[in-house]
């Protein structure tokens, strides 16, 4: 019987928690697999051990394995392939397949201009825009975000877009924030690329605060949990499910006993 394992990043803000396990139990009844368990990554529970005991204890001999993040930096390169490597020991009969994280997509780039829409305020063409990630040492990680702000210039046909990390990677989001605020453009605007509320999300507002920059900067909301995110769990999900013939082991892999 086949189950599919979400992995959530987790968040000391318990708000965080509690959006990601929402939107995956709206998601479920789109999903066509019999057994559904969310989990976390890290700092809440239940933990990915536990995630996939629940599946084998409810009688799943194949879990596909969905990293529910914006982009495959370590996390799912060696975190979750090493707690993986740990279950393939618990449980030996259970094969295992790796999804893809959400990655590099159109729709989750419409939803970053959906979020500047909706603060109701006009997007003017000269306007100056920070896309802020949450940030890597992965140099792929970093080559993503960049394809990312070139498909949001694309769609926008704004020049002035920016990129700024919340940590791991350079410039910083204060050092950006600072730099962009300094040139007094007519409009900037700070996108946060992250998926929940939490305390990188707050670590923005702060930022916001200490600037002093009023009205001046605008802000919009999280990507948050849209469907069009569904979307694409759905089509990872289709694509790592051996009986849709879309296993791609090349980059991820299948784990078994």
């Amino acid at each position: 019987m086949k189950a599919v394992l979400y992995i959530c990043h987790g968040s000391r803000v318990k708000q965080g928690r509690v959006e990601a396990l929402a939107f995956i139990e709206r998601t479920k009844p789109f999903i066509a697999l019999p057994i559904q368990e969310a989990c976390f990554l890290e700092l809440a529970e239940p933990t990915i051990e536990q995630g996939i005991a629940r599946c084998v204890a409810n009688g799943a001999t194949e879990v596909i394995v969905l990293p529910f993040l914006l982009l495959a930096a370590g996390h799912a390169k060696k975190d979750i392939p090493i707690e993986l490597e740990k279950a393939r020991f618990r449980f030996p009969s259970i094969t295992f397949y790796y999804a893809q994280p959400l990655g590099v997509h159109e729709a989750i780039v419409d939803i970053l201009v959906e979020r500047m829409k909706e603060t109701g305020q006009r997007i003017l063409p000269d306007a100056s825009v920070l896309l802020v990630g949450r940030g890597s040492s992965d140099p792929q990680t970093l080559a993503d975000f960049a394809a990312i702000r070139d498909l949001f210039c694309y769609k926008t046909k704004l020049m002035d877009v920016n990129l700024g990390y919340l940590a791991a990677a350079a410039p910083s989001f204060k050092e950006e924030l600072t730099r962009l605020h300094e040139q007094k453009p007519s409009q900037l605007w700070v996108v946060p690329y992250l998926l929940f509320t939490g305390i990188l999300s707050n670590t923005l507002k702060r930022e916001l605060e200490w600037l002093g920059s009023g009205d001046s900067v605008i802000l919009t909301k999280c990507l948050g949990y849209h469907p069009a995110i569904r979307q694409i769990i759905k089509d990872r999900i289709e694509e790592a499910n051996p009986a849709r013939g879309y296993l791609d082991v090349s980059h991820y892999g299948a784990f078994s006993g």
